[in-house]
């Protein structure tokens, strides 16, 4: 990298740091960035620099937003009685693409990790157990992952929200579609058969 201008070297570091960004891409990106003209350059600086200042959390389910409360939150046409528990932003976004859930989220900021560390304190669980006692939910559906920390996470809800006058479901998890039998892993299996259904 030494063939470049410090300019150049500095701006490839930079990018380089970025999740998922080798230093090939970050060079690819940097070439990238120097060929374009200069308002599409301008104009990708502030847009980065507008989410550091604009961006921040949900004051009610802890999402992504430019508000106080997210366009969902925001949106009458969601059923409030319906509440969607997940880890992360990006499990809520993943959510809302496939198109078939029409409640509110809840965003824990993590799961239960007791070998990291992470317990019920330092996700949203009490925020959770306010919104349920609060906001009228009939029924709370956990989407957490399902590797070990998100089913920790998922059977803990559950459990303490037993005292609670609220329905408790958990996602289906299985066999994806087009999958081959014979390339699933014995626990997305297990899991498959233990939660199958009529036809």
């Amino acid at each position: 990298m030494g063939y470049y201008p410090p300019s150049i070297q500095s701006l490839i570091k930079n990018i380089s740091r970025l999740p998922g960004i080798g230093e090939k891409t970050a060079e690819r990106l940097a070439m990238h960035i120097l060929r374009a003209p200069r308002r599409e350059v301008e104009q990708l600086a502030q847009s980065i620099l507008t989410v550091k200042d604009k961006v921040r959390f949900c004051s009610r389910c802890f999402a992504l937003s430019d508000d106080e409360l997210c366009q969902i939150c925001r949106d009458p046409a969601r059923d409030a009685a319906l509440l969607c528990v997940v880890e992360q932003p990006a499990d809520m976004i993943a959510v809302e693409k496939a198109g078939a859930f029409r409640g509110r989220y809840h965003v824990l900021g993590g799961a239960l990790s007791p070998m990291n560390g992470i317990g019920a304190e330092d996700i949203r669980i009490r925020q959770l157990l306010e919104r349920v006692k609060n906001s009228g939910v009939k029924e709370v559906v956990l989407a957490t992952g399902t590797n070990v920390e998100g089913e920790t996470t998922a059977s803990y809800i559950a459990r303490v929200l037993e005292p609670y006058a609220v329905k408790v479901s958990r996602i289906a998890s299985g066999v994806p579609m087009g999958g081959d039998l014979k390339y699933v892993d014995q626990v997305t299996l297990k899991r498959a058969m233990e939660t199958r259904h009529a036809m």
